[in-house]
């Protein structure tokens, strides 16, 4: 065997020995052979570097320095999960999956939701290439370099994997490896980590990754997404990918009921705590690909999967003050100011009271002893009071009727859950939370210039709107505290890199009442230019895809005011981008407008999602279920019978995927 063949020998068995080890939990030799193996590998890499492999076992120790991690868009967005906390919720997400899929035959898919941190990890030809944390979905921290030491995490795969493919999971700390990092820090007169989940997700995001490679880190993997994986079911993608040589828990259950998810929910409910890790909750998903893919997704969730989560931890303390905090739009909401207290891992300090009419149900005043839990186990807020210690001199709390940052009179209007103040152009709050909003990630994404430096600049009087960010200098931002040379350019250059954002990022940075980054895209589709937008009635924003009557009287509102004219007007002479750009307008056309589509099967020319694209670039609509007001059924292959037999009930003309091309091309 020459050098090369030992080489390859070697890495091969101690991959399968770290696989036998840390995924298996099956070890077959002592650490001492397999830490004389390793180091055996190690010198003859070093004797010959010719045959280096990114690869290699040797390589998990880790030594990389990161000064900063490179933000990477996700090929494949990672959506969040809606939240159940009972069976009726459950039930009624069946409900409306049924509704969509009409009597289809639907099984789930139940697996344990663990408490991590969120990554997505990029395998080709078999290889890791990109691990990159969740961030906010659309894009995250590439990671890789310390996501390379968690030995879990196989750096290559064994078996049939597919060419190209991206895998979810969480990275977690054990509950044992987590106490023996806090007795190490304790014995070394250190302050002890709070909780596990937090603790892997700060590790992640460590410069050195040979003190990530001493952390003892795990990696469970529950999600494939990619063309062409060649899997059917949610229960088949997890047993592939634990041949593929992924950790992947054993405890899934493939369910055939309602009654069948919530005997599994009530079980490891209970059996839990008997984890070697943190679990929060269980993850329901439609088993059938097919069925995801025709349930699709909300602006933020899968429609295929649920997280049910388990019942919050609930601790009491005192509430010390009730203050009050002013939204960029001018919400009022109510925080509760606590004495610290531990919950679910973390102190807690403060809590949402949400608006006056939950402060009047729980009659929650200052002073009292409340129960406080987190809402999904995330935020916190206060369920109740123990009415048994209050206070004997309590009084009932009275909510406030002037704004507290600038005095403004607060008005509620009927059907309105919170009190706002109208003072829009004058309030410091608002004024600073719009331009916060105007520079954030999802809108503007101006690096170099963050929620801190926009509180300074503005109490500077270097600007009063988001439209004054354009025309500052880098010798006016200078002198500010905390503000050297560089990071004074960099700010300078961020702002002007910002107009090139797209249209209809520009359009939710504006901060309209009711328009987030869903309805801002469709405003974008329908419109095309600002100047549409700006004329456009009611009536005319109401004909849109779910735009409803609140949301139409306020776009018409907002630019029926003339500082918001006048702040665009600004902001268009400096280059920013209100109209599609002509390769989006390429792909638009008004064939198939006022006609509504649902699509159903499996396609060959074009994937779903491209067609239910093409529909929409079209002007056309996508349905979810089918109705009298349905213009076609597009039936693909392995299309349900009971969606056909609805169309034909009620006359809606079912087309296939190449009568649909015809129709647009």
């Amino acid at each position: 065997m020459d050098i090369k063949e030992k080489i390859e020998a070697l890495r091969q068995e101690l991959r399968e020995h770290n696989h036998n080890y840390y995924v298996l939990d099956n070890p077959v030799i002592s650490d001492y052979e397999f830490d004389m193996k390793l180091k055996e590998l190690r010198e003859l890499e070093a004797g010959h570097p010719e045959y280096y492999d990114p690869t290699s076992p040797t390589l998990r120790v880790g030594g990389d320095i990161t000064k900063s991690f490179n933000t990477v868009v996700h090929e494949h967005r990672m959506y969040s999960l809606d939240n159940s906390y009972s069976k009726e919720d459950l039930e009624d997400w069946e409900k409306r999956i049924q509704r969509i899929l009409g009597d289809a035959e639907v099984a789930f898919t139940c697996e344990l939701k663990y408490d991590g941190a969120s990554i997505s990890l990029t395998y080709e030809a078999g290889r890791l290439v990109r691990a990159v944390t969740r961030g906010d979905g659309f894009q995250g921290d590439d990671v890789t370099t310390n996501i390379k030491t968690i030995r879990s995490i196989p750096l290559q795969l064994k078996g049939d994997y597919p060419p190209k493919f991206d895998i979810r999971g969480e990275i977690i700390l054990p509950l044992d490896g987590f106490a023996k990092m806090n007795e190490d820090r304790v014995a070394a007169g250190e302050d002890p980590y709070m909780n596990p989940r937090n603790t892997a997700s700060g590790s992640l995001k460590l410069q050195d990754s040979a003190m990530v490679a001493q952390r003892p880190l795990d990696c469970l993997l529950y999600g494939i997404v990619g063309p062409d994986t060649g899997i059917s079911s949610q229960y088949q993608m997890l047993e592939k990918a634990r041949e593929w040589g992924f950790k992947v828990p054993s405890v899934a259950k493939l369910c055939k009921s309602t009654d069948e998810v919530m005997a599994f929910i009530d079980f490891w409910d209970v059996q839990r705590h008997s984890l070697p890790y943190e679990t929060d909750g269980v993850v329901v998903k439609v088993n059938s690909i097919q069925h995801q893919e025709e349930l699709g997704y909300t602006a933020k969730s899968p429609r295929w999967a649920m997280a049910y989560k388990f019942k919050a931890e609930q601790v009491s303390t005192i509430l010390r003050e009730i203050t009050y905090q002013v939204g960029r739009t001018g919400a009022i909401t109510p925080v509760a100011n606590l004495e610290p207290v531990l919950l679910a891992g973390t102190t807690v300090k403060r809590a949402s009271l949400h608006n006056a009419d939950q402060i009047e149900k729980l009659d929650v005043r200052e002073g009292d002893t409340v129960f406080v839990e987190k809402g999904g186990e995330i935020i916190p807020k206060i369920v109740g009071v123990d009415i048994s210690l209050r206070p004997v001199n309590s009084k009932p709390t009275q909510y406030i009727t002037h704004c507290p940052e600038c005095g403004t009179e607060l008005v509620r209007t009927a059907g309105d859950a919170k009190h706002y103040c109208t003072n829009f152009y004058g309030c410091p709050t608002q004024i600073t939370g719009r331009i916060q909003h105007f520079i954030s990630r999802k809108a503007m994404d101006i690096e170099g210039l963050g929620a801190e430096t926009v509180e300074l600049l503005f109490k500077e009087g270097l600007i009063r709107n988001y439209a004054d960010l354009y025309i500052l200098t880098k010798e006016q931002v200078m002198p500010l505290e905390r503000m050297a040379e560089k990071s004074a350019d960099n700010l300078v250059k961020g702002v002007a890199a910002s107009v090139d954002i797209p249209f209809e990022r520009v359009l939710f940075a504006l901060g309209i009442r009711f328009v987030g980054e869903t309805v801002a895209k469709k405003l974008a589709k329908a419109f095309k230019h600002v100047d549409a937008l700006m004329a456009a009635t009611v009536e005319e924003l109401i004909a849109v895809d779910e735009i409803g009557e609140r949301i139409a009287h306020s776009v018409v509102e907002f630019f029926q005011n003339e500082r918001n004219l006048e702040n665009i007007a600004r902001l268009k002479s400096y280059g920013l981008q209100f109209e599609l750009s002509a390769d989006e307008l390429l792909n638009q056309t008004e064939v198939l407008k006022g006609k509504t589509f649902v699509v159903s099967g499996v396609f060959e020319s074009v994937s779903r999602n491209d067609l239910k694209k093409m529909i929409e670039d079209n002007g056309g609509k996508v349905g979810s279920s089918i109705s009298s007001k349905t213009s076609f059924l597009v039936a693909g292959d392995k299309m349900g019978p009971s969606k056909r037999t609805k169309a034909e009930t009620l006359g809606v003309p079912i087309i296939s995927e190449q009568d649909f091309l015809g129709m647009v091309n």
